[in-house]
């Protein structure tokens, strides 16, 4: 969203808005409420299209109290921003984190009861038979850069297999994990797999991952004939599942939703992606093409044959060679002389050249027309 007009500067003082305790940049409010970009919000605000409690804001910078302050962008008001909840739930097994189920099983938002009664969903899944920590969030950017892989935040889980494992069955189970999870060196450094207990009947693992693979476990598991009795997600991030019983909720704090932003890939100072190339213009494509082009061109011309030896010239003798007797030119044989063409009038007219085949062709390159020119009427 862009204003047509010019971008201009208002020469009264905007001293009602130029305070810095007054709240929050105008145009953050505005890139909250979903106007557009804040680079494009604060152009719209030095086209003078935004009003401030009736007045015209066109100078920058401003602040807004967004909870008192009436903002309006071309005689629009802005829709107040959503207010963000961060919860995290001791998820039981047997409900699903999902918020529309057409089989009517229980859910893990119904067991959040917050007083505001925000739209929470479910920062990434956990299955049915799967307990443990769950995040809930109404924030789409908090929930992103949560779940999606390139961050390479953490998830812990306690695995309970059936029997007692030795150290090669572990190794195995190790191997073919991290076979499944290989997506770059970083995220096989960051996950692991410890063991935490065992005995006759069970054994408890701890598995570390860098990717959401918690619905991979229980198949990969059973393949390699140690079924899961119990599956537990233990740990997102830098949070811990603890001080909770199983069903019970609780808000995060600021610090702790601080703590699981900077455990992402890309606040790691230590390990921030890799910046993107920019985009080649058409020009610098197409000399890309006509380069590549000459290349080709140049790799499949032959090489130019070399120069002929002088006749008459001594050859250079090297090691192993052969000195050869310079080749003396041979002499051509005279031929026989052609009869004089004897000189024809200029009235008379040969038949046999006008037909032969050299008056043809002669014709033809010359570009008249052949065969006899038409006679002109007596």
């Amino acid at each position: 969203m862009s204003s047509p007009r010019k971008p201009r500067q208002s020469t009264r003082p905007q001293g009602e808005f130029a305070d810095k305790d007054r709240g929050v940049r105008l145009q953050r409010v505005m890139a909250d409420a979903g106007v557009a970009a804040r680079r494009e919000c604060e152009e719209l605000v030095l086209a003078g299209a935004v009003t401030v409690n009736g007045k015209v804001v066109d100078r920058l910078p401003a602040w807004v109290d967004p909870a008192a302050d009436r903002v309006e962008v071309y005689g629009r008001p802005l829709r107040k921003a959503e207010k963000h909840f961060y919860i995290v739930l001791f998820k039981p097994r047997g409900t699903v984190c999902t918020n529309s189920d057409p089989e009517g099983r229980p859910r893990a938002i119904d067991l959040v009861q917050h007083p505001a009664k925000p739209r929470l969903y479910c920062v990434g899944r956990l299955d049915l038979d799967t307990s443990g920590l769950l995040v809930l969030t109404n924030d789409g950017a908090f929930a992103n850069r949560l779940t999606h892989p390139r961050y390479l935040v953490e998830k812990g889980y306690d695995v309970t297999v059936d029997g007692r494992l030795d150290e090669g069955a572990i190794g195995e189970i190790e191997r073919t994990i991290f076979a499944a999870d290989r997506r770059g060196k970083r995220s096989e450094m960051r996950s692991s797999l410890k063991l935490i207990s065992r005995d006759r009947e069970n054994t408890v693992l701890h598995l570390t991952l860098c990717e959401h693979r918690n619905l991979q476990i229980r198949p990969l598991m059973l393949e390699l004939g140690h079924p899961v009795k119990k599956l537990r997600r233990t740990s997102f991030g830098p949070l811990r599942l603890k001080g909770l019983a199983v069903g019970e909720w609780r808000e995060l704090t600021p610090r702790e939703v601080d703590q699981l932003m900077r455990s992402s890939k890309s606040e790691d100072p230590g390990a921030r992606l890799a910046p993107r190339a920019p985009r080649r213009s058409m020009a610098e494509w197409a000399a890309e093409r006509v380069g590549r082009e000459q290349r080709m061109a140049a790799e499949a011309t032959p090489p130019a044959p070399a120069a002929p030896a002088a006749r008459g010239g001594s050859a250079r003798v090297g090691s192993g060679s052969k000195a050869k007797a310079p080749v003396k030119p041979t002499p051509r044989k005279a031929t026989s002389k052609q009869a004089p063409v004897k000189p024809v009038s200029p009235g008379f007219r040969d038949d046999r050249r006008s037909r032969s085949g050299e008056s043809k062709a002669g014709s033809a390159r010359s570009g008249k027309p052949r065969g006899r020119a038409p006679r002109r009427g007596r």
